[in-house]
């Protein structure tokens, strides 16, 4: 079921990612972690932030479903509709930006220094620029998805970060001043248009010949109430990050940037593993939930369902415990080779590898979180997922409200977030298929072999010592680290393995 998934999409979704994190470490490289580098990754991250939690998931959730019942007149007709209102949008939206750049500013850098409102006002400028073609992309991904383009979908990503990493190499010798900041705005206005020009082409290359009849007239767009809750699905778990990271800021300059380079030593673990296996096992839940309700139907029988989810579990808690073991070991090496470059400082490494070990802890519920949302959307219960996540994204804002905002903090306030949102979300699906469905022995061996390498790394303490060194070379002892690193990770993938057939099975099946 995984190792055949569709090989193309997964080497393009990998060459995304790496060079998403390519991109932290060309800004780490140009910026470190320094109060300039917290108002970039505002700039850069904003647009397609915004795009994701109003538009693009729930133009996923509510369209696909809707074009796969139309013909391809219709779908053409749907799309332009779309289009157009998210343009009208994104503009109103890209105006009250510009209006309100002043307290939006300091309401996402809250710690900025009063020096830098100027490029703060400048950068939510930039960013309001690139809003309309985000959203825009956001439309085209979905039918990119819809006709399984994957390379047009997933080369979208490469272009984008491959002109922004472009743009970054050429500020890394030169001064990180507000100057940088706006070359890198422009940078990031050409490279959205570059995208949607990446799309355009792909689209018209798939386009189908017109219908020779004159279609029906289009049936009307849904309710806004579809709208909502496909946008709370899809927007809430992108938001509870980005709140924290700019819960962040208020510790200070420079807290932003560190945070966001700690985050991605826990996303990209996360989605190339854990959410990557909750989104290839989606189709496989939901065929063997038809089967198990139609009786007549073929299959294995009421079975399949227990069948699938078990598997999927079992990978998917394995895969994260592994991921963990590894960040506890080897955070300091990680973040070393990551963003230990140019005008990063130790003390920055410090942290960020002492947050990333907090944050790992996360990927446990997130794991668990993971299969309990795509069952929950096999089974047409989306409310509890929003609801799961609206309370970890309450708890985070309590946790901002009591002063908690140091970077480690956070970090395990998010983890108690998730785990509430992973609760809730099994509690939801019932206690009668949680036993059907959770195999309580093949989870426990891979926790307790996370939790042996945690203690091990604990008493003879973290690969080199604990302290995260700038990176120039790759020497000996970074080697030692690394290899100590994937020891771990491979010791907690064993006691997986060895613990029952159900991961062996995930992995031939």
């Amino acid at each position: 079921m995984f190792l055949q998934a569709g090989l193309l999409s997964l080497t393009l979704l990998l060459a995304s990612r790496v060079l998403g994190v390519l991109r932290e470490t060309a800004l780490a490289a140009a910026f470190g972690s320094s109060a300039m580098a917290d108002v970039l990754i505002v700039m850069l991250t904003l647009p397609d932030w915004l795009s994701g939690v109003l538009a693009s998931g729930a133009l996923a959730y509510v369209l696909l479903p809707r074009w796969a019942q139309e013909t391809a007149g219709q779908q053409q007709a749907t799309q332009n509709r779309v289009a157009w209102r998210l343009l009208w949008g994104a503009l109103v939206l890209a105006a009250l930006m510009c209006a309100a750049r002043i307290p939006l500013g300091a309401l996402l850098l809250p710690g900025v220094a009063p020096a830098l409102q100027g490029a703060v006002s400048a950068a939510l400028v930039w960013s309001a620029l690139a809003l309309p073609a985000a959203m825009l992309a956001g439309l085209w991904a979905a039918r990119l998805q819809h006709e399984r383009d994957f390379v047009g979908l997933y080369g979208a990503n490469l272009v984008v970060n491959g002109v922004l990493i472009g743009a970054l190499v050429f500020l890394a010798g030169r001064a990180a001043d507000q100057a940088a900041g706006q070359t890198l705005g422009a940078a990031l206005v050409a490279a959205v248009l570059l995208r949607l020009l990446w799309q355009g082409w792909r689209l018209r290359a798939r386009a189908k010949p017109p219908e020779p009849a004159p279609a029906a007239a289009p049936a009307p767009l849904p309710g806004w109430r579809i709208w909502t809750w496909a946008a709370l699905g899809a927007g809430l778990p992108l938001a509870l990050p980005f709140v924290a990271r700019t819960l962040a800021s208020g510790a200070g300059e420079g807290a932003l940037a560190s945070f966001n380079y700690a985050w991605k030593l826990v996303e990209l673990p996360l989605v190339l593993a854990v959410q990557l296996v909750a989104a290839l096992a989606f189709p496989a839940i939901a065929q063997a939930h038809a089967q198990t309700a139609d009786a007549a139907g073929p299959g294995p029988g009421p079975d399949a369902l227990a069948t699938a989810v078990r598997s999927a579990l079992v990978l998917a808690w394995t895969l994260a415990c592994a991921a963990a073991a590894a960040l506890l070991v080897g955070a300091p090496v990680i973040a070393a080779l990551l963003f230990g470059w140019g005008r990063m400082q130790t003390p920055a490494l410090g942290q960020i590898a002492d947050w990333g070990r907090a944050g790992a802890w996360g990927l446990l519920p997130q794991a668990l979180l993971a299969l309990a949302v795509t069952l929950l959307a096999t089974l047409g219960r989306m409310r509890f997922a929003v609801l799961a996540y609206a309370l970890a994204l309450a708890l985070l804002l309590l946790a901002g409200a009591l002063g908690l905002t140091a970077g480690q903090e956070l970090m395990w306030a998010l983890n108690a977030g998730f785990t509430l949102a992973a609760w809730l979300a099994w509690s939801a699906l019932g206690a009668r298929a949680v036993r059907r469905w959770i195999p309580l022995r093949e989870l426990l061996a891979p926790l307790l072999a996370l939790l042996a390498v945690a203690l091990l790394a604990r008493w003879i303490g973290p690969a080199g010592g604990g302290q995260a060194a700038p990176a120039r070379t790759l020497g000996p002892e970074q080697v030692r680290e690394l290899v100590s690193c994937a020891l771990a990770a491979l010791a907690v993938a064993a006691a997986g393995w060895f613990s029952g057939p159900q991961l062996r099975q995930a992995l031939r099946a």
